[in-house]
């Protein structure tokens, strides 16, 4: 009887022992463990980061790390960390919260638009995604990648669309360089190139117009109209004349990207440098500006007309008046130039 009693006490201890270790292990691998109030965080691993190092950076986002790094272990995830961008649920629990870490890299959208020089589009991304401005400047300038696809350092910017994209965050810097060259192939598609060359331009040569075209008016409605001011120069072998290529030209010599510049003047003229389009024939080595997709069409798409002059109108903000003679646009301008000295604008 006093043995029997025994074993009834030691099995009723062990029931305990074991309701509280599986209460433990339930604790640990099915109850909520988040720590913030959001709907979502996000958590980046890079590619070098130990489990340590992610333990470091998800901590205050837990309630319990102890027991994250118990089920951690438990899974496997110590020895076996994944780089990438990680979405994390409120409410989640660890087991959870190591397969979302382990399993489901999670796209970032990439945007860029407007950067006047492969330097600025680096900068950009790198905010972005994992490789840093120097491994992506490096892949974007390599020179067997841009022989290889009819590019050159002058030329680059150009394979480069302004638009958003899907893209891991762990990307290597060449991985979104080539993806860039994917995107660049798919926006010049046949319709695109045969546009251009019924203009007698290439892609990069198009491009390298609707930069000028977007750096001349802000207006989208008016760049089918200065698109075909500058068509009609090139057709006619006329030099485009263009104030920022002069502004791109004093930037470029004098290695200041921070420059502003309000107004050219007549000594901005004689700038040497390639780019300067009131010096040399033709368009300049490369582009000025990476254009919105909107310029880039409205090259494709010019307004046919006879105008090949035109000026800013000081009766309509934003816009230019245009010319088809040299006498109408010097009366156009001489008013412009009375607007701009009345204001006092020097630079």
């Amino acid at each position: 009887m006093y043995i029997k009693r025994i074993i009834i006490i030691i099995v009723a201890i062990g029931a305990i022992v074991g309701a509280i270790f599986a209460y433990n292990v339930y604790t640990a691998v099915f109850s909520d463990n988040t720590a913030f109030n959001n709907e979502e965080a996000h958590v980046y691993i890079a590619p070098e980061a130990s489990f340590e190092t992610v333990k470091e950076d998800i901590a205050p986002l837990l309630k319990d790390v102890s027991s994250f790094e118990t089920v951690a272990k438990q899974k496997g995830y110590v020895t076996n960390v994944k780089s990438g961008h990680y979405v994390i649920k409120k409410g989640m629990n660890n087991n959870e919260i190591i397969n979302s870490i382990r399993s489901k890299n999670t796209p970032v959208k990439v945007a860029f638009n407007n950067q006047e020089r492969l330097e600025d589009l680096a900068g950009r991304i790198a905010k972005q995604i994992q490789p840093d401005s120097l491994s992506l400047l490096n892949a974007m300038r390599d020179t067997d990648f841009l022989r290889e696809h009819d590019f050159n350092n002058a030329t680059a910017l150009s394979m480069y669309i302004p638009n958003s994209y899907e893209l891991f965050w762990n990307t290597s810097a060449t991985s979104f360089r080539d993806r860039m060259f994917t995107e660049y192939q798919r926006f010049w598609n046949e319709q695109r190139r045969a546009k251009a060359e019924a203009l007698r331009l290439t892609p990069q040569e198009v491009y390298t117009v609707a930069a000028i075209v977007q750096k001349e008016t802000a207006k989208v409605e008016e760049r089918p109209r200065v698109a075909g001011v500058y068509l009609n120069r090139l057709r006619t072998g006329m030099k485009l004349d263009a104030d920022p290529t002069v502004i791109y030209a004093l930037k470029k010599k004098t290695n200041d990207w921070d420059m502003v510049i309000k107004r050219v003047l007549y000594k901005d003229l004689d700038t040497q440098s390639p780019y300067n389009t009131y010096r040399n024939a033709g368009l300049p080595p490369g582009p000025i500006f990476m254009p919105d997709v909107s310029a880039i069409d409205a090259v494709l798409n010019p307004e046919k007309h006879d105008y090949f002059y035109f000026v800013a109108d000081v009766e309509n903000f934003g816009y230019h008046k245009f010319a088809k003679s040299l006498s109408q646009h010097n009366a156009n301008s001489a008013a412009y130039k009375r607007w701009i000295n009345n204001r006092g604008f020097k630079r």
